[in-house]
This record gives structure tokens, C-alpha cells and sequence, in this order.
């Protein structure tokens, strides 16, 4: 069964665990609305970033999840959309 939420928290673990973090960044920081990319977030580390909400959420996102959703406040709003509509189907 998935979960229900993804929360700020999930996207900081999932990162860290995928990609780690650049030393300049304060992931405890003010980053919700942050551009992934200042972070020091590139394409590659949020493609093993959205593969693993995928596989612990159980739900697939769009392939346009984070050029539409640049900030860590706007991917934690489209995932729980999605998780909205997959307990909604």
C-alpha cells in the first residue's frame, strides 16, 4: 500500500539519499521555494529522485514533473496531487 502524504521531510530523505547534498546548501534552510538547480539539483539527480517517490510512493509521475515544478514547495504539491488521484481512482 503507498502512502497517503509526501511531505517536505520525504523530499529532503530522498534527495539526500539519491544525490546527497552540495556543502554550500542548508537543506534545514529556508529552500521550499528554492529552483532545484540553486540547490544543486541537476537533471540527472531528479530523474533517481522522482524514480524513488515512484517505487516508495507507488505512483508514476509525468515526465514533465520537474521542469513544471522547479521549487521543493511545487514538487511536494504536484506529488500529492498525484497521490490524491491514485487514491481517488
Amino acid at each position: 500500500m503507498s502512502k497517503q502524504e509526501f511531505t517536505f521531510d520525504d523530499l529532503k530523505r530522498i534527495l539526500l539519499e539519491g544525490a546527497g547534498a552540495d556543502e554550500a546548501v542548508d537543506l534545514d534552510g529556508d529552500i521550499l521555494d528554492a529552483d532545484f538547480e540553486a540547490l544543486g539539483y541537476e537533471s540527472l539527480a531528479l530523474l533517481e529522485t522522482g524514480g524513488r517517490i515512484e517505487r516508495e510512493f507507488g505512483i508514476t509521475l509525468d515526465d514533465d514533473i520537474f521542469s513544471d515544478n522547479s521549487t521543493p514547495r511545487t514538487l511536494v504539491e504536484a506529488v500529492n496531487q498525484h497521490l490524491k488521484v491514485s487514491v481517488d481512482a
